[in-house]
């Protein structure tokens, strides 16, 4: 074997580079090298490793990994994909070096597949956030416009994706974050509904099962035989989840049957949505009418500004609980966590528990709203971004407001900043770019996002499609059909 060259190795999937390591075309060793290789050449544009694990991955290449992934190499995010003695830092300098005593459960799964893993990729703190720009490490940036952010908070992943250096990287998705890197770098990205990936050993499940693992893939392919891999019973898991009817891997390969999709382009906020996400799904819809399928205007009737405020109280009780966590592991201070994350964990804290929990409970409120949509329709359409990918820093507090909050915050009075008025203006301030992805973490129900449409300008906005619960190989039948109409995988930025 002679090794594999950067158009090969770019060009093959990752269920086609273990095809060629099984077959003896190339050795694991061979693509490690490739891979290591691409990340030299533009992790310097990019910044989306945070951790290199180069020791351990030449050691496990060496070994000859086998399974249905054997040999591919691979990036674990560096949030609650934890591997036993290496250091997992959630994007927070509080954790920076701070190491785990046991392997999460996907990670094994992960291995046992045959991956090898040559490090983590690069997360906002905490995963709060939806773009990549931890003062851990400093931004992290979109390979179709270093200038632009890849989203948040599995924005490491989908970079390293997007600009060749693996084909496949796992991800996670609490409030949209792996669709909304995967729509802001043209990638395919899966989110799991509520319980069909486990997420111990440390937990059963993550915010109130809002919050799932997976991966971002180029192709649907990968993330179709990543689910098969990742799916299935956990022994510490809250419950038993139906598995599909046949491997995901095979549903792929098949159209599906005439789908009625409800589509809707408009804001659940009622704020502006760019004219670019509006023609993105304009074009996504006209695409499916000519496959077939039957598309008409329609939204359920949740109340999207409701729904949003009822995320962001459980979202700003969760990140207190990390923060608070993180403290009592390191002994850190405050001037360890990012001024917006103590903001929102200042709030939370300051949160009484039977308006979180209230808000909690009315999340089965909107989730009976999209039940009843599904009745109607076997799945809901919407841009997932409002907008293209925006400049980097364009979400960060503005000077004057980070100035009042940090003044709030060194009195002890952080838990003013959610006083009803100024939720509002963070509804609209965390949700404006991102206000279509909650719903589906809210709801427990799978949700996909399709590289489908670029602006003129060439940067890509996916659309995403919103399932019933077990609707998982429907959406990645419909995304296989879908790619096959209008391939993307072979479409890669200009860098070095």
């Amino acid at each position: 074997m002679g090794g594999i060259g950067w158009e090969d190795y770019r060009r093959h999937d990752a269920v086609g580079l273990a095809e060629l390591v099984a077959s003896g075309a190339v050795s694991a060793e061979d693509l490690l090298d490739a891979a290591l290789e691409r990340a030299d050449r533009v992790e310097p544009t990019i910044n989306a490793i945070r951790y290199r694990m180069t020791g351990s991955a030449r050691a496990r290449a060496r070994g000859g990994p086998t399974g249905p992934f054997g040999g591919v190499p691979f990036l674990v995010k560096d949030l609650g994909q934890h591997i036993a003695g290496v250091p997992t830092g959630s994007g927070s300098r509080a954790l920076a070096g701070f190491r785990r005593p046991e392997t999460s459960t996907v990670v094994r799964r992960w291995t046992d597949a045959g991956l090898v893993i040559l490090g983590r990729s690069a997360t906002p703190e905490f995963g709060a956030r939806a773009v990549t720009e931890p003062a851990l490490g400093g931004p992290t940036r979109n390979p179709w416009d270093p200038g632009r952010t890849p989203g948040g908070s599995s924005g490491g992943s989908a970079a390293a994706v997007a600009a060749g250096i693996v084909p496949v990287a796992g991800a996670s998705d609490g409030g949209g974050s792996i669709r909304i890197p995967a729509a802001a770098c043209g990638l395919f990205g899966l989110k799991p509904g509520r319980g069909v990936v486990p997420s111990g050993p440390d937990v059963a499940e993550s915010f109130h099962g809002a919050a799932v693992q997976g991966v971002l893939s180029r192709t649907v392919r990968d993330s179709a035989a990543m689910l098969d891999v990742l799916a299935g019973p956990d022994p510490a898991g809250p419950y038993r989840v139906q598995p599909p009817g046949r491997p995901c891997a095979d549903a792929v390969r098949d159209d599906p049957e005439r789908l009625r999709i409800g589509m809707t382009a408009a804001s659940p906020l009622g704020g502006e949505v760019d004219p670019e996400a509006v023609a993105a799904v304009r074009d996504a819809a006209e695409l499916l009418t000519s496959l077939g399928h039957v598309v008409e205007e329609s939204a359920p009737a949740v109340d999207g500004r409701g729904l949003a405020g009822d995320f962001l109280t459980c979202w700003f009780g969760m990140i207190a609980t990390q923060v608070a966590g993180a403290r009592a592991l390191t002994g850190c201070g405050d001037d360890a966590f990012e001024t917006e994350t103590r903001v929102m964990a200042a709030i939370g804290a300051a949160t009484p528990a039977p308006v979180y929990l209230a808000a909690q409970a009315r999340w089965q409120r909107h989730t009976r709203a999209l039940a009843d949509f599904h009745t109607r329709y076997d799945l809901l359409l919407t841009p997932t971004l409002a907008r293209p990918p925006w400049p980097i820093g364009a979400l960060d507090l503005p000077t004057p407001a980070r100035i009042a909050a940090r003044a709030l915050l060194a009195v002890g009075a952080g838990g003013l900043l959610g006083r009803p008025g100024l939720i509002d203006g963070l509804i609209d301030a965390n949700f404006a770019p991102v206000p279509f992805t909650q719903l589906a973490n809210v709801t427990g129900r799978p949700a996909m996002s399709v590289p489908l449409y670029r602006t003129p300008g060439g940067l890509p906005l996916g659309v995403q499609f919103v399932g019933r619960p077990g609707a998982e190989p429907e959406l990645l039948a419909l995304g296989g059909q879908l790619e096959r109409a209008r391939p993307w995988a072979h479409l890669e930025p200009d860098l070095p």
